[in-house]
C-alpha cells in the first residue's frame, strides 16, 4: 500500500483511488459475511458510533451503537456469531461521493454516502439504512485505517433489527 509519509504526496486521483479500494474492500468485507475480518479496518484505539442525523446535528452524545476500541469490534463480531438470534438475511452496502476534506496533521477526514440494503429471506430488499459516514483515516503497517467512522443516518427512526456494522 503505502507508507505515512508519501500518503500526503499522492494526487488527487490516486488518493481518491486508495480511498475506493478501502471503501469497497469494507462494503465487500460485511456485505460477504467476513465478520472476523470487519475490525481490521480500524485502529486500536478507534471509534465506531452509529448515530442518527438529528443527534449528530445537535451535538448529542446518544448513539445507538458505540465501540471505542478495536477490541470492541472484536467483542461485538464474538456477540454477532454466538448470542445473537436474527433472522437469516443479506445486507448490501452501497458507498458514493467519497471525498477527501482535509488532513489534521496524520489523519485524513473523509466523507461519504451509504446506501444498506437488507433482503430476508423471502420477502423483497427493502432500503435498510441511508447516511453519511465522516471519517478519519490514517495509514498503519502501510494500510490506511479507520481511526473514527461515524455513521450518521438520516431517518429518526432508529433500525430495530441492526445486527451488523454500516
Amino acid at each position: 500500500m503505502m507508507r505515512a509519509e508519501p500518503i500526503r504526496s499522492l494526487s488527487a486521483r490516486d488518493l481518491h483511488y486508495e480511498l475506493q479500494k478501502l471503501y469497497a474492500a469494507y462494503a465487500e468485507c460485511i456485505d460477504d459475511g467476513d465478520l472476523e475480518q470487519w475490525p481490521e479496518f480500524f485502529t486500536e484505539a478507534c471509534l465506531y458510533k452509529i448515530v442518527p442525523r438529528e443527534n449528530y446535528d445537535r451535538n448529542l452524545p446518544l448513539a445507538i451503537w458505540l465501540s471505542e476500541s478495536k477490541g470492541m469490534l472484536k467483542d461485538r463480531v464474538v456477540t454477532i456469531r454466538q448470542t445473537s438470534m436474527y433472522a437469516p438475511r443479506y445486507m448490501r452496502h452501497l458507498i458514493s461521493g467519497i471525498s477527501a476534506r482535509d488532513w489534521q496533521g496524520d489523519v485524513l477526514a473523509v466523507q461519504a454516502n451509504y446506501l444498506v440494503l437488507e433482503t430476508l429471506m423471502n420477502e423483497f430488499t427493502r432500503v435498510f439504512n441511508a447516511g453519511r459516514y465522516i471519517d478519519q483515516i490514517v495509514v498503519e503497517n502501510d494500510r490506511l485505517k479507520f481511526k473514527q467512522k461515524l455513521c450518521v443516518f438520516d431517518s429518526v427512526i432508529v433500525p430495530n433489527t441492526l445486527v451488523f456494522p454500516i
